[in-house]
C-alpha cells in the first residue's frame, strides 16, 4: 500500500525509517550524560534520556508488541490510534489516542518499564499517527525485548486476550497482518 500525501510528506521532511517494531521513527535527542545503568541488562550506564518521532501509517499501521525497562513518556502530535497495555500483572489497558480529550481521548500517556505495548491506526481514524517518544533512562537495545509467542501471551494475559490481539505480537513473515 502506498503512504498517502501526508504520511509521505513527514517521512521525508522528518527523515524517519523503517522501525522493527512496525512503523517510522527517528532518534532525535540522546543526553549526552549518562547515569549508572538501573537494570540487569548489559552496559554500565544510560543516556539520562531519549527522545525520538514515531509515526504509524496505512502501509505500516500497526507497532507490535513489546517493552522496554525504562519509562516512557507519548506525546500526540497529529491523528488517532489504539494502544494496548499489558502490565505485569497480565491485566490489560487499551485506550485511544487523539485530540478529543471531552470524550476520553489521550493527547499524553505514559507506559511504565515493563509494560508490554502495541499500537494500531484505527479504521475511524486518520490515515496517519505522529507521536513523541521520550525514554528515560534513554533507550537502549539491550532494555528491549518483543513477546513472539503466543503461548507467551497467553501466560501473561489469557486465551481471550490472545484472540483480541494475537495479531500485534512481533511476527514471523506468516502470522496475520493488521485487519485494516
Amino acid at each position: 500500500m502506498p503512504e498517502s500525501a501526508r504520511a509521505a510528506a513527514w517521512i521525508s521532511a522528518l527523515g524517519l525509517q523503517p522501525h522493527i517494531e512496525g512503523g517510522y521513527f527517528l532518534e532525535t535527542d540522546r543526553d549526552t550524560l549518562t547515569l549508572t545503568n538501573p537494570f540487569a541488562t548489559e552496559g554500565a550506564t544510560r543516556n539520562r534520556s531519549t527522545l525520538i518521532y514515531y509515526l504509524l501509517t496505512r502501509a505500516s499501521p500497526a507497532g507490535r508488541f513489546h517493552r522496554n525497562q525504562g519509562r516512557t513518556i507519548h506525546l500526540l502530535h497529529s491523528g488517532r490510534a489504539r494502544y494496548v497495555l499489558i502490565h505485569p500483572d497480565g491485566s490489560v489497558e487499551t485506550f485511544v489516542v487523539g485530540h478529543d480529550v471531552a470524550n476520553g481521548e489521550r493527547m499524553q500517556w505514559i507506559v511504565e518499564g515493563g509494560d508490554y505495548k502495541a499500537s494500531f491506526l484505527i479504521e475511524d481514524g486518520d490515515d496517519e499517527c505522529l507521536i513523541s517518544e521520550v525514554v528515560i533512562p534513554g533507550f537502549d537495545y539491550h532494555d528491549h525485548n518483543f513477546m513472539s509467542s503466543r503461548e507467551e501471551l497467553v501466560a501473561l494475559a489469557g486465551e481471550d486476550v490472545a484472540k483480541q490481539y494475537g495479531w500485534l505480537l512481533a511476527k514471523p513473515a506468516t502470522a496475520p497482518d493488521h485487519p485494516l
